[in-house]
């Protein structure tokens, strides 16, 4: 294993808690910060050093991970009196694996550039069970050196990882990847409402349609799960949700039209309105609603 002395680790939500721990138990010493200091508990219980602050964090940290849930949250913890930009040492190199706009990690690079430290975009594919297995899938951006300085870490948390080119380019592939998986979410909802509208078997649809080729991979335990209509998160609607705004608001100012991203946008939308904290494919259940109320006959 390469030695980058120590790693610093921002942001354990469900996705960064399980890959900083992936990180301790492949050997990497870990310094940790998270606002809610409760999420650093279990990962002090197994060695890992917590920071006071994220500027205390950055100081100490050759390779600096976060993880966090938005372009704000971004923002707070990089700029500012504050942030890892404040503290962070020359020849520092940062990971940023937060799913933002393509012009907020070009920003970030820039600014970590001036100040001599390399900063990578690079975005995550995958659920919280690949997270934990370390079966995730990483797009990155930025400069190839720092890249290729930095890969020999993803075997801990990662199955495959693909360098897409300048700034910017890890997400940009991420928000390509999330419009396929949310529109294929709403298109096997789609299907499994008119199949039971067929009269098909529910649990014979799916565990058919799940031996399928036109499932993919990232949906197929999906159908699983739906047939026990169990929808505990791995994804969670509101973050489906955010992503499907932002690559909306992305494909308005490039003027690129996406009429299905646009329609499938809103019913993860109704949905997330309901219960925001269930898995993206929550979708198949509203659909399977809104079926039943129309088979229903009129009340008196």
């Amino acid at each position: 294993m390469k030695s980058f002395g120590k790693l610093g680790w921002i942001g354990l939500g469900n996705m960064g808690s399980r890959m900083a721990k992936r990180l301790m138990n492949a050997g990497y010493p870990l310094i940790v910060y998270d606002r809610d200091r409760s999420k650093t508990e279990e990962l002090a219980s197994h060695g890992a050093e917590v920071a006071a602050s994220i500027v205390q964090l950055a100081a100490g940290a050759d390779v600096i991970f976060s993880c966090v849930n938005d372009g704000v949250a971004v923002g707070s913890v990089y700029f500012g009196a504050n942030g890892v930009l404040r503290g962070a040492k020359p020849g520092a190199h940062i990971v940023e694996m937060s799913t933002v706009a393509p012009e907020t990690s070009v920003q970030l690079f820039r600014a970590a550039r001036d100040r001599g430290i390399s900063v990578c975009d690079v975005a995550i594919s995958g659920s919280t069970p690949a997270a934990e297995s370390g079966l995730l899938t990483l797009f990155a951006g930025g400069d190839r050196e720092a890249f290729d300085t930095i890969s020999p870490i993803f075997p801990a948390i990662a199955r495959q990882w693909f360098y897409m080119g300048p700034s910017g380019s890890g997400v940009a592939m991420k928000l390509v990847v999330n419009a396929l998986l949310g529109v294929g979410m709403q298109a096997i909802a789609e299907a499994i409402a008119l199949g039971s509208q067929l009269g098909l078997s529910r649990d014979l649809l799916l565990d058919t349609l799940a031996k399928t080729a036109v499932v993919a991979p990232a949906h197929l335990g999906k159908l699983a799960t739906a047939k026990r209509n169990d929808y505990t998160p791995q994804f969670p609607l509101r973050l489906m949700r955010k992503d499907f705004d932002l690559i909306l608001s992305t494909a308005v100012d490039l003027r690129v039209e996406m009429p299905v991203t646009v329609a499938a946008r809103e019913w993860n939308a109704l949905q997330a309105a309901r219960n925001g904290e269930e898995d993206f494919s929550a979708v198949i259940s509203l659909m399977e609603e809104l079926t039943q109320r129309r088979r229903l006959p009129p009340t008196a």
